[in-house]
């Protein structure tokens, strides 16, 4: 052990922080400059394609990062699709090197902006063009008012965005490892399975979750500033036209960033998909599909549970330690799946042992089974159900419990007949979300599943692992289709154009 770690503080660990911040650094800026130019042309200006564009420029969401990195690299390495079109036919050599670091921070910026996006259109619309002409009133331009005054009135939702972003851009495991990108979530992989050092892939993620708390503690504290700048949002008002050149600058620069972020990689997978129906679809692919609808289903069907009793308890008992605790329980989402499975797994190993010892069986008890990926996924996603639950839960008045109460209906009496029904819908979106959510998980999945186990996400990492880049297509394919349903659920429910 002492030997692994010198190597891994001597030779690795330097790569590794240094990576990992210029990763930061360039996607931080990327997801900035996408999110908040979209977003200010589609809350402030009318334009050719503003209203269609002004939902579908969330549609990336539904693109796994490293879905849409495989597709990238599939055309653009060296012997990809289209520069090898552009070498034969048109002698172009002169191409930038895609498997590079500037490669790994464009796409993670093009999968990864439509949350800063989707916050920093809200606050646009909240007050965005009253401002402007308030500053136009005092001689500035439509340039100096957004630089000098909404900006500036922006900051918290948009900082709130880039913070979910880089949270998402440290959890990342399947785009780094498409470009062979070394960083903590790839180095905990590499200990684990190829040094087999558990105490050395602990020992890494203990460090990259000292990054993750960072992050998250920052976007807990901006994101009450958020709510507020979102509270203020006044009614929609009329968008301010623009003509000529500037209207088709707009629209190309908007329409470019869906092109490049969702419909080229989707159509692309497609093309590939069906090159390789043909001479890959066999019986394997209804295994694969079996497993992950299985995994994702059971662990929705975890989740939810475990958010209904986690919210109607915080309902029952407005306590300040009851909402400390159901933070803490809600906490998960900001840890990347790497750690979870390494924290999960040496847990699991030590229960093994002692049963072993104590019952002389033959071999692990909990360890390699469908438990400690489940577990897993709960403690990954449980925020995204409660969010939902607690939501449907706040619609529903305080005055319905104490009729209830008065009629004799106990506790538990009014949770089965009178909250469960009306939070229907909420349980379904979470349900949805988190479905989609596990299903696209890959590092939980990996490092966790028992041997042979493996799905739809397993199979896209191995045939990108080996460039396989069209056969990796027919799966991802499945995984993108499944998750369009709940982002086009989410930009319905938050579009107001």
């Amino acid at each position: 052990m002492q030997e692994i770690w010198a190597h891994l503080w001597q030779f690795v660990l330097p790569e590794l922080w240094g990576n990992t911040a210029w990763l930061l650094a360039g996607v931080g800026l990327g997801v900035g400059l996408l999110g908040i130019s979209s977003a200010w042309l589609i809350a402030v200006y009318e334009f050719p394609g503003r209203r269609f564009l002004s939902w579908a420029l969330l549609l990336p969401l539904a693109l796994p990062a490293y879905i849409t990195a495989f597709v990238w690299l599939g055309v653009l390495d060296f012997t990809g699709t289209w520069t090898t079109w552009l070498r034969e036919t048109w002698g172009i050599t002169s191409i930038p090197e895609i498997r590079s670091r500037g490669g790994v921070i464009v796409v993670m910026s093009l999968s990864l902006y439509p949350y800063v996006y989707l916050t920093a259109r809200t606050a646009f619309e909240g007050a965005g063009q009253r401002l402007v002409e308030a500053a136009q009133l005092f001689g500035l331009s439509h340039a100096q008012a957004f630089w000098r005054v909404v900006l500036p009135m922006a900051r918290p939702a948009i900082a709130a965005g880039l913070l979910l972003a880089l949270m998402e851009t440290l959890a990342d495991f399947g785009t780094v490892s498409v470009f062979n990108y070394n960083t903590f979530t790839t180095a905990i992989y590499k200990a684990w399975f190829s040094m087999f050092s558990l105490p050395a892939a602990a020992q890494l993620a203990a460090i990259l979750v000292l990054f993750v708390l960072v992050v998250a503690l920052l976007e807990l504290q901006l994101r009450s500033q958020y709510s507020d700048s979102t509270n203020r949002a006044s009614a929609s008002l009329t968008r301010l036209p623009l003509s000529g050149w500037r209207s088709m600058l707009a629209m190309a620069w908007a329409g470019g960033i869906f092109l490049l972020g969702f419909v080229m990689p989707l159509v692309q997978i497609a093309v590939w998909a069906k090159g390789a129906v043909a001479i890959d679809w066999d019986s394997r692919y209804w295994g694969f599909a079996w497993h992950s609808v299985l995994l994702s289903g059971s662990g929705a069907l975890l989740v939810v549970l475990c958010a209904v009793v986690l919210a109607y308890t915080q309902r029952l008992f407005p306590h300040p330690l009851m909402a400390l605790f159901t933070r803490l329980a809600t906490m998960g989402y900001a840890l990347p799946g790497a750690v979870l499975a390494v924290g999960f797994y040496i847990p699991i190993a030590w229960i093994d042992n002692r049963l072993i010892d104590a019952f002389h069986f033959d071999g692990p008890v909990l360890g390699g089974t469908l438990l400690v990926m489940l577990l897993a996924y709960c403690t990954r996603f449980l925020a995204v159900g409660y969010g939902s639950v607690e939501s449907g839960l706040g619609r529903i008045s305080r005055g319905m419990d104490e009729a209830a109460q008065s009629l004799g209906v106990g506790k538990r009496g009014r949770l089965w007949r009178i909250h469960l029904p009306l939070l229907r819908p909420s349980l379904l979106t979470a349900a949805a979300l988190t479905f989609v959510d596990i299903m696209k998980e890959l590092p939980i999945t990996l490092m966790t599943r028992p041997f042979g186990w493996d799905t739809l996400a397993v199979r896209v990492f191995e045939m990108t692992s080996e460039g396989e880049w069209e056969r990796a297509a027919l799966p991802a394919l499945a995984i993108v289709l499944v998750g369009l349903f709940p982002v086009l659920y989410l930009t319905r429910s938050s579009h107001h154009a």
